[in-house]
């Protein structure tokens, strides 16, 4: 990879080649990949990127970790639509605002983009076998993308992971092992197998590649929006590995001279869990926390990222929001009635964060904000349905029906 320089610690600085099989510094720390950003910006051009017609993540490939003849994986990842919300802005008083879609890929969430980069790496070690720990969406975005590639998959899920999201699991023919006990026991167990039989790891703690491909929702941002950079971009936090890959992509093109300045990051976790919010508020060490919030995909009460994710709010003069389940919920309905976007609670948590932070007065209302909704809502159909309840029923007659609107205070 003529692109890439080493793969650098976050902690102590050790620098590695950056081979397909990477996993953590001897130190503990999380690896970074470093670009050579003067061969990238002798090589690569907006009028290049804007004359391709690869619709994926995969039409950066100068900013991507992968060797030139590693082919494009089979799904079709990434470019998900940028949609202007002129109605929720106004709603939530907010001079401009755009909703990322990404629930809109292959298996409905951002993670494709890190799963379509395990695969391409797992190819180039020559690994037959993929293997991590997920609270449902990292699980069922490998699966998948596995499944597309001929690539067999063993995936560890918490007790607690949505039923939709482990039906994908078995429909794309991965083993899961559902494990009784938090986020963290079912990550300690899939370390300890991956480690046992030597499976290609995918979890976001260990392989650095994956960071590297959430950031090309970043990368489409900017793109999408002309270059023109928005004041902040919002997204919900979990282990960490999502914002920070954000991160890395805004500064990648900043330092090709793609843009001419960085935004403000505003990092949504869960109020019953956030333990990288409650790091950068205090200027403490993160500490574990219990997992005690509905929103399954960002529920990590010991996130494996959280260096990289602490760095980029702070490098970033970011902001941080906590929502409780029902700010989470009241965000669902609102981004659904208002844009016609369907996220899971977890994926509508930075579009809360943004209501929040309005509301406290601590985000200007003349600011420009994109959301990103890092999965669909049919993830986790069972919460939707709690949150805005069951459909009128009535049977096949007309004053049934008339009855049933004024019992309902509905006047068509």
């Amino acid at each position: 990879m003529r692109n890439v320089i080493c793969a650098r610690c976050v902690k102590c600085g050790k620098e590695y080649e950056a081979v397909p099989d990477l996993t953590n510094c001897v130190c503990g720390g999380i690896l970074d990949v470093i670009y050579d950003y003067d061969y990238i910006k002798a090589r690569f051009t907006k009028e290049q990127l804007a004359a391709r017609k690869n619709p994926t993540m995969w039409r950066y490939r100068e900013l991507l970790p992968v060797e030139e003849t590693t082919p494009d994986t089979e799904l079709r990842v990434g470019w998900s639509p940028l949609y202007e919300a002129p109605r929720l802005a106004e709603r939530l008083g907010l001079k401009k605002l755009w909703i990322k879609d990404d629930g809109v890929n292959p298996t409905a969430s951002l993670k494709d983009r890190a799963s379509a980069m395990a695969v391409a790496k797992a190819r180039e070690a020559g690994a037959k076998v993929i293997a991590c720990s997920s609270t449902g969406n990292a699980a069922s975005s490998l699966a998948g993308n596995a499944a597309a590639a001929g690539l067999k998959t063993y995936i560890f899920v918490p007790a607690r992971a949505p039923k939709g999201k482990v039906a994908q699991l078995m429909t794309f023919g991965a083993t899961v092992i559902s494990v009784q006990g938090s986020y963290e026991d079912t990550f300690e167990l899939s370390k300890a197998a991956i480690e046992k039989w030597g499976w290609y790891n995918r979890n976001a703690a260990i392989n650095p590649y994956l960071s590297e491909g959430k950031k090309t929702v970043g990368l489409e941002i900017m793109e999408q929006l002309n270059w023109q950079v928005p004041d902040y971009i919002a997204i919900s936090v979990g282990d960490g590995c999502t914002i920070a890959g954000l991160w890395k992509g805004l500064k990648d093109l900043y330092a090709i001279g793609f843009i001419d300045r960085l935004p403000r990051l505003i990092s949504a976790q869960a109020a019953g869990c956030y333990p990288i919010n409650r790091a950068v508020e205090t200027g403490e060490p993160w500490q574990p926390m219990e997992e005690n919030t509905l929103a399954d995909s960002i529920a990590v009460g010991v996130p494996r990222n959280a260096d990289k994710a602490i760095a980029a709010i702070r490098e970033s003069g970011g902001l941080t929001v906590e929502l409780t389940d029902a700010e989470i919920m009241a965000a669902q309905k609102l981004l659904g009635e208002s844009c016609g976007v369907f996220g899971e609670p977890a994926g509508v948590t930075g579009t809360a964060g943004v209501k929040k932070l309005l509301e406290q007065g601590r985000l200007p209302a003349d600011s420009t904000v994109v959301c990103v909704v890092t999965g669909n809502g049919l993830k986790d159909v069972a919460n939707a349905i709690a949150a805005r309840g069951e459909p009128l029923r009535c049977p096949s007659d007309m004053e049934k029906l008339l009855e049933a609107f004024a019992a309902n205070e509905i006047y068509p």
